[in-house]
């Protein structure tokens, strides 16, 4: 019986080392790096308000010239995205590039809007800079229209508290710095059509009533009568 008794005793001792298993304490995985955020980068050239004249002109089509977009490197990035608008026809183009810089052909004599987009490899996140408007140069043009004029207040797309009027508010530029006056048109189709009035200022009451949506556009006219037609913008009453 005591034979028996030490032989079943080291029988137990052995299962129950075996089935000890690893020690649970060691984490043989590898945390992935972190990486961190991109910054915004800071525009360089075509500078805003201003009138690009450094493009090279197009030997085989003179209504384009190749710009060199510059900027400021920004921390944190891999790969720049720059994001180009046409002012006139409202169509954007996209461009890549791993450098602080892109040259890219565009239309003369045009209005343009452009901004930055930094990306890193392993992460979503980015960062856009601000944006700036330029004119790209055209042949014979002495002065350019002024910039399409930006909804202020109330913004695009706000719902306002009830109110009988409201102070409508917008920003607009010139790089002749020669704007002259406003027209604004206001109501509550989504191709407003009546005119509300003029201004030489940045601002002009309209009436409203509760529960309605409203929409308005601005005409900014310089001294030469040179024009532009902002989008339609709208908001909405409580």
């Amino acid at each position: 019986m005591k034979i028996a008794s030490k032989v079943y005793s080291v029988i137990i001792l052995f299962l129950l080392m075996a089935c000890g298993g690893s020690d649970s304490s060691t984490d043989d995985s590898t945390t992935p790096p972190v990486v961190a955020a991109p910054s915004a980068a800071t525009l360089v050239f075509p500078a805003d308000n201003t009138e690009c004249n450094e493009g090279v002109v197009s030997g085989t089509d003179e209504t384009k010239s190749a710009v060199t977009f510059q900027w400021n490197a920004s921390e944190n990035t891999d790969t720049y995205e720059i994001n180009l608008r046409n002012i006139n026809t409202n169509t954007s183009s996209k461009s890549n590039s791993t450098t602080n810089d892109a040259t890219i052909t565009i239309d003369r004599g045009t209005p343009y809007e452009w901004f930055v987009v930094s990306k890193a490899n392993g992460t979503n996140e980015t960062a856009s800079s601000t944006k700036a408007k330029f004119y790209n140069q055209g042949p014979g043009i002495e002065n350019y229209a002024p910039f399409p004029a930006e909804a202020i207040n109330p913004a695009r797309g706000a719902t306002i508290a009830s109110a009988t009027s409201v102070n409508l508010q917008w920003a607009a530029s010139d790089i002749d710095d020669d704007i002259v006056g406003y027209s604004i048109f206001f109501g509550t189709d989504t191709n407003p059509t009546t005119e509300l009035g003029t201004t030489e200022e940045s601002n002009l009451d309209a009436p409203i009533t509760s529960g309605a949506i409203y929409y308005w556009s601005v005409i900014t006219t310089d001294s030469q009568n040179n024009s532009s037609t902002s989008e339609i913008f709208e908001f909405a009453v409580e």
